[in-house]
């Protein structure tokens, strides 16, 4: 295990050194530049702004220079949003995203893995097939119809929780609901199919055979196999909820850092995008890492330093 965590770590450089470089020069190379949406400027201004920014040089020299800084911590200051530096704005973003990211994790393992296990225990009743034709319907649903339809029933109509923003629990649900309901689908169909297979294997048979009851089957064999493809959905799962949650954070007017990418994207602040890539980087690489270890811990046969 120790060796794999080596690996993985030497990995995370490569990858980060590549996506950075990658994104750096993207943005470089792409027609236009930071201060073209502004009122035309003056030359000695738009100069000055250049070198405060430091992109006034080569584009090796700019490029090294980059990669010092990043070596160093420091992100540096944001084109767009003045006189604010990206660690800082990360700093005030990305707790509101990871918060609303994780709870809407929680709600989509445990309730797609306590679904998908009661459509396995009924298959092809009545409950198996409601069970199959809701996880179809928030699939097909995307969230930019649930968002505005969960506030019109349960904001509007029902007056139960706030239309959006960000402050106490309550604002927090909506949203993290909404996020949460393709991935439930998707863990709820994937649990269905693995612990269909798994209840029809030779040693789910031979627990049958020596008397222990359905119960103690379903919960102490079972589904420590039939769990595993899921756990192999969860590392991807929480890059995606931590990176899909744009749309969500739009609807809901959450202050997180879905809104910043997009406009680093569209402001062409190649410092913001930078920073934001290399969290969102770093996060998938450690969450596929996380992934592997808890195969380890659930199926001893996974030999991860082999």
């Amino acid at each position: 295990m120790g060796a794999l965590i080596l690996r993985r770590i030497l990995s995370l450089g490569i990858v980060l050194f590549c996506v950075v470089s990658a994104t750096f020069f993207l943005i470089r190379l792409s027609p236009g530049g930071p201060f073209d949406g502004e009122r035309k400027l003056p030359p000695a201004i738009e100069k000055q702004l250049l070198a405060k920014y430091q992109l006034d040089g080569p584009l090796w020299q700019q490029y090294t220079a980059y990669l010092g800084d990043l070596l160093r911590g420091d992100l540096r200051l944001s084109t767009k949003y003045r006189n604010r530096s990206v660690n800082e704005i990360l700093a005030q973003t990305l707790p509101v995203t990871f918060t609303l990211g994780a709870v809407a994790f929680v709600i989509a393992t445990v309730a797609g893995v306590a679904l998908g296990a009661f459509a396995a225990q009924r298959p092809g009743t009545p409950g198996d097939v409601g069970a199959m034709l809701l996880a179809l319907l928030a699939i097909s649903l995307p969230s930019f119809v649930i968002g505005p339809l969960a506030v019109l029933v349960f904001s509007l109509w029902l007056g139960w929780l706030p239309v959006g923003g960000w402050g106490g629990l309550s604002h927090l649900i909506l949203p993290s609901l909404v996020l949460a309901a393709p991935y439930v689908a998707y863990i709820a169909r994937l649990m269905r199919g693995s612990l269909l297979e798994t209840l029809n294997q030779d040693f789910i048979r031979t627990a049958r055979a020596k008397g222990i009851g359905e119960t103690t089957i379903l919960y102490r064999h079972a589904l420590r196999v039939a769990i595993l493809p899921v756990v192999s959905f969860l590392g991807p799962l929480a890059a995606n909820l931590l990176t899909g949650s744009i749309v969500v954070e739009t609807i809901f007017h959450i202050p997180g850092a879905g809104g910043f990418f997009v406009n680093s994207i569209l402001n062409r602040d190649g410092f913001l995008l930078g920073g934001v890539v290399i969290v969102y980087c770093v996060l998938l690489v450690v969450l596929n890492l996380v992934v592997d270890l808890a195969y380890s811990l659930l199926d001893r046969r996974i030999a991860l330093d082999g």
